[in-house]
């Protein structure tokens, strides 16, 4: 009989999470005998738990808020991009039994873009983000991995965009808000961090920003998917950007964790990105 695999989801609270959603579907679609199940841990109980995942019959599993940190402080390994971001967001037991960390944000995020838009790294290379918070870490390792060359980072506290630039080195621009408006008309891509427009957050509102005077061909990213279309991503696309929504970034940063406990790299399909739609549609 084949070996019970099985991985899970972690973080307070969990019962949100769409990523049960993901990896039990392609369980079934490839047959695979496994198990992904959401198990929410308080701060507390979190680091014991990621300790003992063998001992619990857990290959590993995805990490997320508040949880992203501490699993970073308790991993034995990193790989490169949990070590740049500072966060890990996927735990796996190694041969040797030791725990590893790795994060797929990055990751997702470029291959979002790659699926969506193939050309979107291969004309200029200065990017404009917006907001510094810990998503953002993700979007400038991606960003600076394909070659960008300057990158403004956006932000209200500049404070915070500054200990980025401090962080990811002399190609990182620290800006405050005010400032957001001019570099519009010299990015290539621009990527929305910040919670603005997220389900919650003033949806309904207009974005702050006026695109009319981008670039021909600039691309606009949000890696909000709930709504699915932003505020910034209606005005983007308004204004004759190339837009792409921040559903994609969740379904390809799930990628390489379920290669490491399944041992099949899956695919992201039409079909599993219109299941995720459709939960979204009925929360």
């Amino acid at each position: 009989m084949a070996e019970m695999k099985q991985a899970f989801v972690t973080g307070f609270p969990i019962k949100h999470s769409r990523s049960p959603l993901i990896h039990n579907y392609w369980l079934q679609r490839y047959g695979l005998t496994g198990s992904y199940k959401a198990i929410e841990n308080s701060p507390e109980n979190f680091p014991h738990f990621a300790k003992t995942l063998a001992e619990q019959g857990l290959r590993g599993g995805n990490v997320t808020i508040p949880h992203k940190e501490t699993a970073f402080a308790l991993c034995e390994k990193r790989d490169a991009a949990a070590e740049a971001i500072g966060a890990v967001n996927t735990l796996w037991i190694d041969a040797d039994n030791k725990l590893n960390g790795g994060n797929t944000d990055a990751y997702g995020f470029a291959a979002n873009l790659d699926a969506q838009l193939p050309d979107w790294d291969k004309g200029g290379k200065t990017a404009l983000v917006l907001g510094a918070g810990g998503a953002s870490r993700a979007v400038l390792y991606a960003l600076l991995n394909r070659g960008f060359e300057k990158i403004i980072v956006v932000n209200r506290t500049v404070e915070r965009a500054q200990a980025l630039a401090e962080h990811f080195g002399s190609k990182i621009l620290a800006a405050d808000w005010d400032q957001a408006q001019g570099f519009v008309r010299t990015a290539d891509v621009i990527v929305n961090t910040t919670s603005l427009g997220m389900s919650g957050h003033g949806e309904a509102e207009a974005f702050p920003l006026d695109f009319s005077a981008a670039k021909a061909g600039a691309v606009a990213t949000d890696i909000v998917y709930i709504p699915l279309e932003t505020p910034f991503l209606a005005q983007a696309r308004q204004a004759g950007l190339r837009c792409v929504d921040g559903l994609g970034m969740l379904l390809h940063q799930a990628v390489p964790g379920f290669e490491h406990w399944f041992g099949v790299r899956p695919e992201v399909t039409d079909e599993l990105r219109q299941i995720i739609l459709n939960d979204v549609q009925k929360s």
